[in-house]
Order: C-alpha cells, then sequence, then structure tokens
C-alpha cells in the first residue's frame, strides 16, 4: 500500500483521465464523521466546497445506491459504506502477508499486535493480532489514531528520509491530547530523530494516560516502508526499558522476516 507521504507521491494524472463527478462523490462521503454524523445538504455543501444543490445531487445519487441514508432533509451513512473499506481489507496483499507475524508477535508477547500505515494526519490500522478475548480490546480494523501519537506513526515517519518527514510535519496541525503529548514540532522533529538512528518508537502516554506502544517500521529490501508493525499495551508497573527489552527483540525478528516478502 502505498504511503500517504511526501516520498511515495502517486503519478500524475492526466486531465482527460481525472472523474471530477467521482472525486467530488468521495469528498462528500468523507464529510461524514464522529462530529458531523448527520448532514443536511447545505451543511455537507459547506463542508465540502460545494453548492447546496449539488450538494444535494451527490446525497440523492449515494441514497439510491444505498451508501446514504435519508429522512428528507437530514443525510447519514449507512452500514453498505463499511463493503469500501472491507473490499480494502479483503485485496490487500499487505495485511494478509503481515497477519501471520503479528500472531506469532501475539503468541510471543501476550500482546496485541498490528499493522498500521499512515494516511493523511493518522495512523490507520490494517490488520491485527489476537485471540477471540482480544478482539474487544485495543484498536479495531480500520482505526485512524493521530500519527503523532502513536507508535506506528512514529515509526513510519521515522523510516522516511528527514525531508520528507520535515514536510508531513509542515503540512499537519500537532494535538495535545494528554500533559505528556509531544505537540511541538521541533520537539516531535527531535523524537523522530531518536528513532531514526534507533530504528524503532516508543510513545507513552501521548493518547490516553497508562498506555504505551512500540513499534519498528517495516521496510522491503530496498530500504522502502511500507507501514509499522506495534504493539500497544497497559503501563501497569512494567518500567519502559523493560517493556522494550520485553517485546522489541520479537518486533524486529518479524520485521526481519518480512523484509524479503514484501
Amino acid at each position: 500500500m502505498p504511503l500517504n507521504l511526501p516520498a511515495h507521491h502517486t503519478p500524475p494524472l492526466e486531465k482527460r483521465d481525472w472523474i471530477a463527478g467521482l472525486e467530488k462523490g468521495l469528498v462528500v462521503i468523507e464529510a461524514f464523521d464522529d462530529q458531523h454524523p448527520r448532514l443536511t445538504a447545505s451543511q455537507a455543501g459547506t463542508r465540502c466546497g460545494l453548492t447546496r444543490t449539488a450538494a444535494r445531487r451527490y446525497l440523492l445519487t449515494l441514497a439510491h445506491l444505498g451508501y446514504v441514508g435519508t429522512d428528507g432533509k437530514l443525510f447519514w451513512l449507512t452500514p453498505r459504506i463499511l463493503r469500501l473499506g472491507h473490499a480494502y481489507l479483503e485485496s490487500a496483499r499487505l495485511p494478509r502477508l503481515v497477519q501471520p507475524f503479528l500472531q506469532r508477535i501475539a503468541g510471543g508477547t501476550q500482546e496485541i499486535a498490528y499493522l498500521g500505515v499512515i494516511d493523511g494526519d493518522d495512523a490507520v490500522y490494517i490488520a491485527r493480532s489476537g485471540s477471540q478475548r482480544h478482539m474487544y480490546a485495543g484498536y479495531m480494523l480500520g482505526s485512524r489514531v493521530p500519527a503523532q501519537v502513536t507508535a506506528a506513526g512514529m515509526a513510519i515517519l521515522s523510516a522516511v528520509d528527514e525531508a520528507a518527514s520535515d514536510t508531513w510535519l509542515a503540512q499537519h496541525t500537532l494535538r495535545a491530547f494528554t500533559s505528556f503529548t509531544v505537540s511541538s514540532k521541533d520537539a516531535l522533529r527531535e523524537e523522530l530523530q531518536r528513532n531514526r538512528r534507533r530504528g524503532w518508537a516508543l510513545s507513552e502516554q501521548q493518547l490516553e494516560l497508562n498506555h504505551r506502544g512500540i513499534a519498528v517500521p517495516l521496510l522491503d529490501r530496498n530500504n522502502e516502508v511500507h507501514g509499522a508493525i506495534s504493539i500497544t499495551m497497559p503501563i501497569n508497573q512494567e518500567t519502559s526499558d523493560d517493556a522494550v527489552k520485553r517485546v522489541l527483540p520479537v518486533l524486529q525478528e518479524a520485521a526481519r522476516g518480512l523484509r524479503n516478502l514484501i
């Protein structure tokens, strides 16, 4: 999966190949979020940079296709929209390739292991391990978390060259979630440099108190980064050093095993 980072641009699109309607329809879908679960056509248009009339036409088309529900005034996404995400999870090569390694990590550490990638501001978890008793703990498949506060996001940003990570920092706003969150761009840049030197990332109490993440970048044989494998866990009474000693070798072994397979 190509990373949404400056170092991984998609090829430029010829004007004759661009379908404006498809782009605008996807923008309308992305207008819905936890802060905006239901929208009028006017509100959707404002969020998408469209007129009310244009937004309404897109919403009615999506409703006809079953992706949007409506009571005539308000619009909302329906469960059918999940087909789009599941199509990726079921067809993408990387999650299927990494899944057995995540299961081994879970077996070796008794923790939940994840595969994450970066999309815009966020780290997105596209595979995870764990027994059935763990299925309702931790991040669910498709969960999006600000990259700055996740070990996976930090590991990925540390694995690209410094110019690419600096560009990412310049384009994204950092937020503070706890009193421990690194929300200064200069401080985060220093943390990325530290991670770059040692080859792994540690995130503690950045998003939630008493939670820790440890991650290593997932590199191919050409040292291109494809994501990160990580573990998140409660801090409890375990020190940072003890946690790193316990889980980092298992993560590094999995990353080495995947290097020639990606």
